[in-house]
């Protein structure tokens, strides 16, 4: 009796000095039977104050173009004697570099036209009224708008924790982490924070990546900014990185090849 109780004692000693997590994504995600839901709950980008725009414009006249590019034609040369082309490209690849920034009204102040609201519309409405402003100059202009600073940032229990800019403005919790290299073993995989700002307001949630539920949270899709904060588990991590472990490992062996030796000697 006493032997059986000395090795559920260690036993229950051992037990409690280790721990370890559920590494898996999806753990409700069972067997080989193929899913499918209908997505609802992906918003559309919508433009907002802070925002940096690159907006080009051509047009059948690159002559016409290059002014809505620049705002005006280089003081150094001349639509007769430079190639509009060449002051076209170069033109343009400027402005892309610096952009239009939406101010917190909402405007962009543009060349030609002057100020123009965008905020609160979409990539595609936004070429439009673009469009429909340039066409009073130029005709058929083509207009084509793209967010530079599309960001979101990724902290806390991740390999490569940084803010990353997303070129096509649509990036998903999954595949924010995946930027950031994955979680560590040492991750809170049903607790991640999402930290979001809109509307003036600092808005919060947490998200269990270990349940398929939260595909259909309105956090799943980040938005402009957002902050996807991994909380390390603490206890875990100690257990897992602390040097004294090796010596209850060198303890568990002790007490395991003792208990068999008072077993034996017990059945002598």
């Amino acid at each position: 009796m006493g032997i059986a109780l000395f090795i559920a004692v260690s036993i229950f000693i051992l037990g409690a000095c280790s721990s370890s997590r559920n590494l898996v994504y999806l753990d409700d995600l069972k067997g080989t039977a193929a899913t499918k839901d209908q997505i609802l709950n992906k918003p559309a980008f919508r433009i907002q104050p802070g925002d940096l725009l690159t907006i080009r414009v051509s047009s059948l006249s690159p002559e016409a173009s290059v002014l809505f590019n620049n705002g005006v034609l280089s003081a150094t040369s001349s639509a007769n004697t430079t190639d509009a082309n060449t002051v076209n490209n170069a033109v343009t690849n400027k402005r892309q570099d610096e952009g239009y920034v939406v101010d917190q009204n909402g405007n962009i102040i543009y060349s030609v036209i002057g100020r123009v609201k965008l905020a609160g519309l979409t990539r595609e409405e936004a070429m439009q009224t673009m469009t429909t402003a340039i066409k009073k100059y130029i005709k058929a202009p083509i207009v084509d708008i793209r967010v530079v600073n599309f960001r979101v940032t990724v902290m806390g229990e991740v390999h490569k924790p940084a803010s990353f800019i997303v070129p096509n403005e649509s990036v998903n919790v999954l595949e924010a982490l995946a930027l950031a290299g994955d979680m560590t073993e040492f991750g809170k995989r049903e607790n991640v924070l999402i930290i979001r700002e809109q509307g003036g307001e600092r808005v919060t949630t947490r998200l269990n990546l270990h349940s398929k539920s939260f595909f259909d949270s309105p956090f799943f899709y980040l938005q402009q900014n957002d902050i996807v904060y991994v909380e390390p588990d603490n206890r875990t991590k100690v257990a897992q990185t602390n040097p004294n472990n090796r010596y209850i490992a060198i303890w568990g062996a002790v007490i395991s090849t003792l208990g068999y030796t008072l077993i034996s000697l017990r059945l002598l």
